[in-house]
């Protein structure tokens, strides 16, 4: 029961997150945390250590525990690490590719349109990077997909505090000539179009900007 609950409290604060509700550098002070889920300290403070360990929170020793705020080399660092993983990925995927497999990532292109075409902000993010965790998931490999998760989590922090307007629309753009290039079996023009996407998100990082805090209790809300 108490691993269950430890779990709920993890993927709510991850959602917060991730879909920009909870941003960096907030304050995420155990009592607070536990009168919202109505636990005790100690589920809420094993949470937090999880999501620590996933690096998008820091705990500071007599301050507690904020959002992470990743510096502009951990961004780098990050997105070098997604391109040397997705070129692989890419190109395996090629490799076993099916009609069901193209269907599948279509439909998810349509999920992608309508929640641009909704302006659903949330489910933009969540959708966005799912699209690169659907590709692992497809090819059976759930350790691969899993890795992305974590990175993926990350670079969404990262895009909250660093991307331009108008950037999400073209990675959609970009996700569906992707899509092509798979149905189509080229390797090479699949691969391209990969490695170009992820350096398009860096490049779309505006390292100067100055980043906004939340209150928890407005963001779980």
């Amino acid at each position: 029961m108490e691993s269950s609950t430890t779990s709920s409290i993890v993927e709510a604060l991850t959602r917060a997150i991730v879909e920009h509700r909870l941003h960096p550098g907030t304050k995420l002070a155990e009592q607070k945390l536990a009168d919202h889920f109505g636990v005790s300290r100690t589920l809420v403070r094993q949470a937090l250590f999880q999501l620590s360990q996933n690096q998008l929170i820091r705990m500071e020793p007599a301050r507690g525990a904020f959002v992470a705020a990743p510096t502009v080399e951990e961004a780098r660092q990050v997105f070098a690490v997604r391109r040397m993983l997705e070129a692989e990925m890419t190109r395996a995927f090629v490799k076993q590719v099916t009609p069901a497999q193209i269907r599948t990532l279509k439909d998810h292109l349509a999920n992608e349109k309508a929640a641009m075409d909704d302006q659903d902000a949330a489910r933009r993010i969540e959708l966005l990077g799912d699209f690169h965790v659907r590709m692992a998931e497809l090819m059976g490999n759930e350790v691969l997909a899993q890795i992305l998760r974590d990175l993926i989590s990350r670079s969404s922090l990262i895009t909250l505090m660093y991307q331009r307007t108008g950037a999400a629309q073209h990675s959609q753009h970009e996700h569906v000539e992707i899509v092509k290039a798979l149905a189509a079996r080229d390797a090479t023009r699949a691969v391209e179009l990969m490695t170009e996407h992820l350096l398009h998100v860096e490049q779309s990082l505006a390292f100067d900007r100055k980043v906004q805090i939340n209150d928890i209790a407005m963001a779980l809300s």
